[in-house]
C-alpha cells in the first residue's frame, strides 16, 4: 500500500519530468522527434502515479509476478527505443557530415586553383593571352 507521501512523490516526479520535457522542447533544447519516446514514458509515469492499481493490473496481464520489474522492463524498453532513435539519427548526420566535408575539400582545391592562376596572370601583365592591355 502506498502512503501519502509515496503517491505524493510518484505524480510530482511525474509532472516534473514532463514538465522540463516540454521545457526543453519550448527552448528548442529538445527537438519534438527526439522527444516522443521522452513524452511517452513521463505520460506513463503520471498514469501509473495517479493509477498505482494500473501497475499492478498490467503486470498480471502480461504474467510477470512483482509489478516493479514490469516498470523496469518498460523503462529499458523505451531506453533501447531512445537510443535506436539516436544512433539511426547519428548515422545520418555522420553521413552528411562526409558529404558535405568532401564538398568543401572540391570547393577549396577550386579555390586554390583559381588563386594560382589570378597569380600567374597578374605576375605577367605583359602577355597577350591574359587579357592585359598591349
Amino acid at each position: 500500500m502506498l502512503t501519502p507521501i509515496t503517491y505524493s512523490f510518484g505524480i510530482v516526479a511525474a509532472v516534473l519530468a514532463l514538465v522540463a520535457i516540454i521545457e526543453l522542447m519550448r527552448r528548442g533544447t529538445l527537438r519534438e522527434r527526439h522527444a516522443v519516446w521522452w513524452f511517452i514514458g513521463g505520460i506513463l509515469a503520471l498514469v501509473i502515479a495517479v493509477f498505482p492499481q494500473t501497475l499492478a493490473w498490467a503486470a498480471s496481464l502480461v504474467g510477470i509476478a512483482v509489478p516493479v520489474n514490469l516498470v523496469f522492463f518498460v523503462a529499458i524498453g523505451l531506453l533501447f527505443l531512445v537510443s535506436l532513435q539516436y544512433g539511426a539519427e547519428l548515422t545520418r548526420i555522420e553521413e552528411k557530415m562526409r558529404a558535405l566535408a568532401e564538398r568543401a575539400a572540391f570547393h577549396e582545391h577550386r579555390i586554390e586553383e583559381l588563386e594560382q592562376l589570378v597569380h600567374t596572370n597578374l605576375a605577367t601583365p605583359d602577355d597577350p593571352n591574359n587579357g592585359g592591355e598591349e
